[in-house]
């Protein structure tokens, strides 16, 4: 029994007859000053009631440790018991994650075949791993997993053996099994989670949804015939809204608002937002579609939040051209459909609009700062040399940033900077430009509407006064809190719009014959010399163009080539593939031209040419990245496709950026999406 000595209060409280013996005597000795026969007396008292005591504790304690015994054994087997017993799965486990011990529950829960006599706590619930056990006694890991129909959390305590009773401490160590072991208390959350998930269920969506083009689709229409029309698309909203127990109010002729609770938000999307074909497919005549776009804004905290969401989403989904749905959440954009191409507007207004507010912008700064994006093209350099004049002509130091002049690019500079009397530090490097901006600099966005693909984004953030011009579709990173915003995705380039910025922004504004050449130069490449989707707008503006003495030869001759781009413009297209027949995916190895990506876009158009090819995918490696020109002509949205790598673009017209992969891997990453999106229905 040495190894089991009573401690702690239960030995001084079974010692409390010997410890009274010292008061006793000191009695005994107080009544002797009294009386010396009635101490004599009380000595014998004393020394009988010593002596019965100390054998009473010699004799009896053996027995009293062994009731005290038997009775922890009895607490131990009840506390055990109710342990096993207990409501919520319980498992212990040692260092390696080994199973110890569990209670009735947790095998009955997680291991109804029977348990092993050692199993790992990872074998039965997966996500219980060694990585996440607490690293201290002090703080307890939380885990939360599920199984197929059912939802948990596991408290993971550690204990550490040297804390527990010493003999415990020595049989660890003798089994080896370390100096912790964890103890995992097992809760279950599946009907919190229900609610839970019932709650989210039940919170409203808020929704706008808009008519693209209601005033061109509608006005050449006799009014009787108008009426109707109108009728029957608020009958198809009504009637798709109804569909998901819908609140919906029209808000003026072409917008409406609607609510809608969040459980019917994938029965949306699962279906693709089908409204959006239901509406296109309305015969209007001439060959006129009318289309919607709608914006769902989506867990936000506040009704007022989510209506913000969405009046965010339908700018977006206007901006890049309509006829699609654009949820917006906090941390992320989805998009469905955009499908069409969107038709011109044939009202100038809003050009005439954004001239004038472009007039003021430059009036009121002390210098005007224009930059377009990465590796600018012709159309960029057009676009800024138009702003540069307007700029130029109001009195107004410009400049132009230009990192790095590709070979299409040179002759074009080559030639502003023979003919024209600019200044030397007309175009300037991104660095120069950061030293150059001041508070009344105004930073002017052309050809580009993504803050990151931006020649020198650094200097997005040091503007306090910053104008966009772009006619790509909007993607999900925008510009924060421009002056002017001026996106336009049906126009052909941004040359075009800056041509048309031109006519409108004042008298004095004349553009010099070589800068009107430039920017027809811009408008050429973007439209494929006109092959791909001119409107009736671009042609006015190189009318323009034209009589402001743009000359077709000059232009012409800055288009040529040289004979090793044709080189390696018939190799790639000798090694084209033709994936699941219809699209072209091409390498292009243009290491030894001067700008290997414009030398894959030109591929990417020539492509098109081939009968059968919906869309052309060309990858060119570039200063260690990989870049995809993506074209089409109407059968595919190749905006859609690149956004799925990250880039994005126009239906017709679109471009990505790979890192870190080779061209095999694009490649291969190309064909991949396009399976997805033949599995999931989105290709023809």
């Amino acid at each position: 029994m040495k190894g089991n000595r009573i401690q702690g209060t239960l030995r001084s409280y079974l010692r409390w007859p010997l410890l009274l013996s010292p008061l006793l005597l000191a009695m005994n000795i107080h009544i002797y000053t009294m009386s010396i026969k009635a101490g004599a007396l009380m000595t014998g008292y004393v020394l009988l009631y010593i002596i019965l005591a100390f054998l009473l504790f010699y004799f009896k304690r053996r027995e009293l440790l062994r009731d005290i015994v038997q009775y922890a054994v009895r607490f131990n087997q009840t506390a055990e018991r109710l342990a096993g017993d207990l409501a919520i799965p319980l498992v212990i486990t040692d260092w390696a994650g080994s199973c110890l011990w569990c209670n009735k529950r947790f095998l009955s829960t997680f291991y109804p075949e029977g348990a092993k006599k050692r199993f790992a706590i990872d074998s039965v619930i997966s996500n219980l791993t060694v990585d996440t056990f607490p690293k201290s006694t002090t703080e307890n890991s939380e885990i939360h997993f599920h199984t197929e129909n059912e939802y948990f959390k596991a408290v993971i305590q550690k204990v550490n053996v040297a804390d527990t009773t010493k003999n415990i401490a020595e049989d660890a160590a003798t089994m080896g099994l370390g100096d912790n072991f964890y103890v995992f208390y097992i809760f279950d959350e599946t009907e919190i989670i229900r609610y839970m998930k019932e709650n989210n269920e039940q919170r409203l969506d808020v929704g706008l949804l808009y008519i693209d083009n209601y005033d061109e689709s509608l006005e050449p229409i006799d009014e009787v015939r108008r009426a109707l029309l109108v009728a029957l698309i608020d009958r198809k909203i009504n009637k798709y809204m109804m569909r998901i127990d819908a609140i919906t109010k029209k808000l003026e002729k072409d917008k409406y608002i609607f609510l809608f609770r969040h459980k019917y938000l994938s029965e949306l999307q699962n279906d693709k937002f089908s409204l959006l074909d239901e509406i296109r497919n309305v015969n209007v005549g001439d060959d006129v579609s009318i289309t919607i776009s709608m914006g769902i804004g989506i867990q936000a905290d506040t009704y007022k939040k989510r209506q913000e969401y969405s009046r965010s989403a339908i700018d977006l989904a206007l901006a890049r051209g309509g006829d699609q749905v654009v949820i917006k959440t906090k941390d992320n954009i989805l998009y469905y459909g955009g499908k069409s191409i969107q038709k011109e507007k044939n009202t100038r207004v809003k050009a005439r609009v954004k001239a004038h507010a472009l007039r003021e912008s430059i009036e009121a700064a002390e210098q005007v700062i224009i930059m377009g994006h990465q590796l600018p093209d012709v159309d960029a350099m057009g676009s800024a040399i138009g702003i540069y004049r307007i700029a130029n002509a109001l009195g107004k130091k410009a400049h132009i940033v230009t990192n790095k002049v590709t070979s299409s690019l040179r002759p074009v500079l080559t030639m502003l900077m023979k003919n024209g009397d600019y200044d030397d530090d007309l175009f300037i490097t991104g660095d120069s430009a950061k030293g150059l901006m001041t508070s009344g600099t105004l930073l002017v966005i052309v050809d580009v509407n993504v803050p990151s693909y931006t020649d020198e984004p650094e200097l997005v953030h040091l503007a306090s006064s910053l104008v966009v011009f772009d006619h790509h579709r909007q993607a999900g990173e925008s510009f924060e809190n421009p002056t002017l915003s001026y996106v336009e995705p049906f126009a052909s380039s941004t040359c075009e719009m800056v041509a048309e910025i031109l006519q409108y922004v004042g008298e004095e504004i004349r553009l010099k014959s070589y800068e009107a050449d430039v920017l027809y130069s811009g408008i050429m490449v973007d439209t494929n010399n006109f092959m791909n989707k001119p409107g009736v707008r671009t042609f006015e503006a190189v009318a323009f163009l034209r009589r402001s003495g743009a000359d077709i030869t000059r232009i012409r001759k800055l288009f040529r080539a040289d004979l090793d781009e044709y080189k390696v413009k018939a190799e790639a297209i000798q090694n084209t593939e033709i994936f699941m027949k219809s699209y072209a995916i091409a390498l292009c190895n243009a290491n030894q031209c001067e700008s290997p990506t414009i030398v894959g876009a030109k591929i990417a158009n020539e492509l098109l040419d081939i009968d059968g090819i919906k869309a052309s995918f060309v990858l060119t490696e570039f200063d260690g990245k990989i870049y995809i020109s993506a074209r089409s002509i109407d059968e595919l949205n190749v905006q859609v496709v690149m956004e799925k790598l990250g880039g994005g673009g126009h239906i017709t017209s679109a471009g990505a950026q790979l890192e870190g992969r080779t061209l095999q891997d694009g490649r291969t990453v190309i064909r991949d999406i396009l399976t997805k999106m033949k599995e999931e229905g989105e290709l023809q």
